[in-house]
């Protein structure tokens, strides 16, 4: 009798703490209480996402690659692939333009929206120089934070312009139309092992796109999704890929708040163990050209300076070959071709010079590879400033080997430097620094796919209709 009347007296109390607990998402509700109270690393959620329904057709026709790396006449021939390719939302003929389709789409039953919240686990194959890789990443949304909380950590510097597209986009459409590519540790490997047993089974979607293939599973069970938050509470990321996506997103959110809208608090990402050995970054290459004063001669007999410098006889196509064991043994070495049919090898002699010239940043980024070439062979000696350098005024870009050979064959450059690529624990120091790597200096592969999910935002009007049940591909 005494412990029923107990039991009584508490019956409000509970019914309160009951319907409190009911406000929380399930997937939040086996955090600890403290836990909950000031959110101090990564915060990671389900989406609604707005996906394809079977109607649209074969998804290798729909999705593409983002917006920034496509190259001339890539963009047309995404377009041509369907009427309804991810392409047509990524790099639209005009923001409205992208907002009709969107609005379109739903009505015609190409798109729909998930009826309840879901995480994707989006594994990539693909091969580099013939060895054959898996990634697996987790396709969530992640709560935004400014770069000064520390919780989430850039290593890229962005362009204004890039930004300003993207921004007009989220205006338009108010979707993240492609994810963010961020990395995180997990020493432990719990989280790896959690994603093996979620996608032991076979993958809702999957297809092959210019020689990747791309597999989904979709995770709706509330048990494992809080699992996978629980699992990044104490855990910072960093942007591998999309930092002109992340301070859009920042950007919008803000502008959300000034006109009073509803808050766009999350963003789209991919998260990947900084860890997997199926990660890869590829080298870019610098080609040089539009220099009037441009003398090879005098160029390697700077260089002699600062290098050993050896003319290699051997075809320029085993430069990466020989590039390759360098890099494994942990020099400091570029290749420079100019045409024809040698090529040399520059080896740093001395592994202290960029600690006298770049004494105010940190260790981390005066190791770089990059910061070598950029601080002494092109600033120092060819005088492509950083100011030059941000506006490609004497530099491009290429990931590509054999277009680097072909630019310097054809004369389309003056002369092609071939580095390594960035170790992903030298991006995340220098990321830890709160420094910025020089441009163009990592080229995750591959890409994170457009158009497998899209994320719906919260100050969005464009999908107030009724959610429709679905878990097609």
């Amino acid at each position: 009798m005494f412990a029923c009347c107990y039991l009584l007296m508490f019956l409000p109390f509970l019914r309160s703490y009951e319907s409190q607990l009911l406000k929380i998402p399930i997937w939040n509700r086996m955090a600890p209480f403290e836990a909950r109270k000031a959110v101090s690393m990564a915060e990671i959620a389900p989406l609604r996402a707005l996906r394809y329904t079977n109607k649209a057709g074969s998804l290798e026709d729909l999705i593409c690659p983002p917006y920034d790396v496509l190259a001339p006449g890539d963009r047309e021939t995404y377009l041509s692939r369907s009427p309804y390719n991810s392409m047509h939302l990524e790099v639209p003929d005009t923001y409205p333009h992208a907002a009709e389709l969107l609005r379109d789409w739903m009505k015609q039953g190409i798109l729909k929206q998930d009826s309840a919240p879901a995480m994707f686990l989006y594994e990539e194959e693909f091969q580099v120089r013939g060895e054959t890789l898996r990634n697996k990443l987790l396709l969530c949304r992640m709560k935004l934070s400014d770069f000064s909380e520390k919780i989430v950590l850039p290593h890229e510097n962005t362009l204004d312009e890039a930004k300003l597209d993207r921004f007009r986009l989220m205006q338009a459409t108010g979707c993240n139309i492609s994810p963010i590519y961020g990395l995180y540790a997990d020493p432990e490997r719990e989280t790896r092992e959690r994603i093996e047993r979620l996608s032991s089974d076979t993958p809702r979607s999957t297809c092959t796109v210019d020689g990747v293939t791309h597999r989904l599973w979709v995770i709706n069970d509330h048990l494992a999704i809080g699992a996978l938050c629980e699992d990044f509470r104490n855990r910072k990321i960093y942007i591998a890929d999309g930092h002109h996506r992340y301070e859009t997103a920042l950007r919008y959110r803000n502008w959300c708040r000034e006109q009073g809208l509803p808050e766009a608090e999350y963003v789209l990402i991919g998260l990947a163990d900084l860890n997997h050995s199926g990660l890869a970054v590829l080298p870019i290459h610098r080609l040089v050209h539009g220099l009037n004063s441009f003398d090879e001669k005098e160029l390697l007999k700077r260089c002699a300076t600062v290098f050993q410098v050896y003319e290699m006889d051997t075809p320029p196509e085993y430069i990466e070959t020989n590039m390759d064991a360098l890099h494994r043994q942990g020099k400091k070495a570029f290749a420079y071709y100019s045409g024809g049919k040698t090529w040399h090898l520059l080896l740093l002699k001395d592994e202290t010079l960029m600690d006298r010239l770049c004494p105010k940043e940190s260790p981390a980024t005066r190791n770089l590879n990059v910061s070598l070439l950029h601080k002494v062979i092109l600033e120092g000696m060819l005088g492509i400033d950083a100011e030059k350098l941000a506006k490609q005024t004497h530099l491009t870009y290429t990931h590509d080997f054999s277009e680097a050979l072909a630019s310097a064959r054809s004369g389309a450059c003056q002369c092609a430097f071939f580095v390594n690529p960035a170790r992903i624990k030298e991006i995340c120091e220098v990321a830890d620094a709160g420094e910025k790597m020089p441009q163009k200096s990592t080229w995750f592969y591959p890409k994170l796919f457009t158009g497998l999910a899209f994320h719906p935002l919260e100050s969005t009007t464009l999908f107030s209709q009724e959610p429709l049940s679905h878990y097609e591909s």
